[in-house]
């Protein structure tokens, strides 16, 4: 995801999927947004700059298990990651899961 508003655009559009939002690399912190927004714990209502970026720059248990479930998704081929120069995910665009064949 380039940036915030994009992710904002696609929601209000109802497209807003893990796969469109992590189609670049992106920031953890929005990456675990992102899961947030897709799995509905987080509406498009909610700004991450004002509202829910302590969620996930804090000892904040749901910014931890978001992270987690990331790092699962790294293990499972999902997602990519990178640490340098910042910790970042993307979608995995070889990953097919077994029910797409």
């Amino acid at each position: 995801m380039q940036d915030l508003a994009e992710m904002d655009e696609l929601a209000e559009m109802g497209k807003l999927t893990l796969k469109e939002i992590l189609h670049g690399w992106t920031d953890d912190d929005v990456a675990a947004f992102g899961l947030a927004r897709t799995i509905g714990l987080m509406g498009p209502d909610v700004d991450f700059q004002s509202t829910a970026k302590h969620v996930f720059w804090s000892n904040n248990q749901v910014g931890i298990s978001l992270s987690k479930i990331l790092e699962e998704l790294v293990v499972a081929g999902v997602l990519e990651q990178r640490d340098e120069p910042n910790h970042k995910y993307k979608w995995n665009q070889t990953f097919k899961g077994t029910w797409e064949e």
